[in-house]
């Protein structure tokens, strides 16, 4: 398919050629064949067009797959290049001239025009530029295309790179949820709580939805909830009576498309660095909204101390580099004091990055 397009285009830019070039003889030749019909004319033009094309064909593909190939190439000899160059534009030049004074001339219009010399240094001076016209023309557009196949291949690796980064970071993230979950069923196991099956249910359904849906590019803001709350009601059987979980939601279309796994990191945080690390009361209050596209999740957790900030460090430069990639418009505020932690998220949902 791409072979014949390329034909195609080879074709299509030597009719064009052809075509402009039968225009400029037909309008050059009114004069001395002002008896003929002006259709008959063009016909006469378009043949004498075509019949100089042909020399022109030579150096144009010599110097599209042999000169500039040999230019392009790290190790070059840009002399040895030229004098090939040199040489096959002097037999084009050759045959150019030949071409129109035994051809053109005598055949296409029957002698009726001053042939002049053969290789007259006016007539080769016309013949160098009107060669090098369409060489150079031809070359233009194979280089305007090399550079434009060069962009597109590499705006497909910077594409094909940041989505290896994404999902590099997702896999950090993924792990990392699924240990502290194992962690929640080992602590009940050990003190063989009659939840233990429920919550291994519950589990199996996260499970799930990393494996089949985490993996989509985009999620429903339904989903995304669905998950969250299944992850609190793991929480909420492992610390019982001495916590405290509040999630408000404030949504006017929970069809609306996100990323998956988008907020489940802070919900995580929150826990494993808040509640976990508390020996009394344990709080952790989020608060959800999504108005016409724009949401703003906040997530606030009572902690004793301010534990080991380079892990929350670790966790939200890596959530940060997410929202880079996924969102161009987001903004990620973040209050650490001695006995609160807290994250504000907004995001423009429709402002989805195109990676």
């Amino acid at each position: 398919m791409a072979l014949m397009k390329r034909w195609l285009l080879h074709v299509l830019f030597w009719v064009a050629y052809t075509l402009q070039d039968a225009l400029m003889e037909y309008t050059w030749s009114a004069a001395l064949m002002a008896g003929v019909p002006d259709g008959r004319r063009f016909i006469i033009a378009l043949h004498a067009a075509t019949a100089a094309t042909m020399p022109k064909l030579i150096i144009t593909y010599f110097v599209l797959y042999a000169a500039v190939p040999q230019v392009l190439k790290e190790k070059r000899n840009l002399a040895w290049v030229t004098l090939q160059v040199i040489a096959v534009m002097a037999v084009s030049l050759v045959l150019y001239r030949v071409t129109f004074v035994y051809y053109i001339n005598q055949v296409v219009y029957d002698g009726i025009g001053k042939p002049g010399a053969l290789f007259s240094l006016p007539r080769l001076l016309l013949g160098i530029i009107d060669i090098g016209f369409v060489c150079a023309t031809a070359v233009a557009f194979k280089l305007l295309r090399m550079q434009l196949s060069a962009r597109v291949r590499e705006k497909d690796l910077v594409k094909e790179k940041l989505e290896t980064e994404l999902k590099f970071l997702r896999n950090q993230t993924n792990p990392h949820f699924l240990f502290n979950t194992l962690n929640n069923i080992y602590a009940l196991t050990r003190k063989k709580s009659d939840q233990a099956p429920e919550i291994v249910m519950k589990l199996s359904k996260l499970l799930r939805f990393m494996l089949y849906e985490s993996g989509k590019g985009m999620i429903t803001m339904a989903e995304e909830i669905r998950m969250i709350n299944d992850y609190l009601d793991l929480e909420r059987i492992r610390y019982n009576n001495r916590l405290n979980v509040t999630f408000t939601q404030d949504i006017d279309q929970e069809q609306h498309p996100v990323a998956p796994l988008l907020l489940m990191p802070f919900v995580e945080n929150a826990f494993k660095h808040g509640v976990s690390e508390t020996r009394f009361d344990s709080y952790v209050h989020m608060d959800l909204r999504l108005q016409k596209g724009i949401l703003t999740f906040t997530v606030e957790n009572n902690r004793e101390h301010e534990g080991n900030n380079s892990q929350h460090k670790i966790g939200l430069g890596n959530v940060r580099r997410q929202l880079e990639l996924m969102y161009t418009e987001h903004q990620l505020l973040v209050f650490s004091e001695a006995a609160v932690f807290k994250v504000v998220l907004t995001i423009n949902l429709d402002s989805h990055a195109k990676i």
